[in-house]
């Protein structure tokens, strides 16, 4: 698998850390809806990038959109909550996670989902996780993205407001919140400028996906 990445001067370190997430922003989008982000919160995060690619067992899926069955456009493994994590870095952001939004979220982070984009050929289309709880109760997805960047789209499912936008790569942190995954929709688009491969972490509570 072709996995060439270029650096960035955040991500190039030898070594990977995590810092705290006491500097998170965070946006209200309305509905009960609010996202948090941190730039940079791993550094060396080109390093963990290369670990993830070579060394998780990736897999492409087909599902059936309509009347035809295709190709899911990105490479997916799924870690459940019994599951040992790939990486320890990955142990310890959940860790972290788990610290920081505990009391609010009123229950721990999971399981956790890897996408592989491999170039601006792959996405994700608009959606909520509204598969198991997050259709009906407020619960939070935090995402950790490493290699390139790519744009993760927001937008309200019903009502008025515009299209909010983050350019998420690097060691970026978003986490999504509140009411997101029910009163709002997320994608990353396909691109046909020239991108770098990127592999984001969503780190899930149980029952959600």
């Amino acid at each position: 698998m072709d996995v060439a990445l270029q650096g960035s001067l955040f991500g190039a370190s030898d070594a990977t850390a995590l810092g705290p997430l006491h500097d998170v922003r965070r946006t209200e989008l309305g509905a009960g809806a609010w996202v948090d982000v941190l730039p940079g919160w791993l550094t060396g995060a080109d390093v963990l990038f290369e670990r993830l690619a070579t060394g998780v067992p990736w897999h492409a899926e087909r599902r059936r959109m309509y009347d035809r069955t295709v190709d899911v456009p990105r490479l997916l493994s799924f870690y459940g909550e019994d599951d040992e994590l790939p990486d320890p870095v990955l142990t310890r952001a959940r860790e972290l996670l788990n610290e920081h939004y505990g009391a609010e979220l009123g229950e721990p982070f999971r399981t956790a989902g890897l996408c592989y984009y491999r170039d601006g050929r792959d996405s994700v289309a608009w959606h909520g996780d509204t598969i198991g709880r997050g259709s009906t109760e407020d619960t939070m997805v935090a995402i950790l993205s490493v290699g390139a960047a790519r744009a993760l789209l927001l937008r309200p499912r019903d009502g008025p407001g515009g299209t909010v936008r983050y350019g998420l790569g690097h060691g970026d942190l978003i986490v999504m919140g509140g009411s997101c995954q029910r009163t709002w929709e997320h994608a990353v688009p396909k691109t046909s400028k020239p991108v770098g491969p990127r592999i984001s972490i969503q780190f899930r509570p149980r029952g959600v996906r």
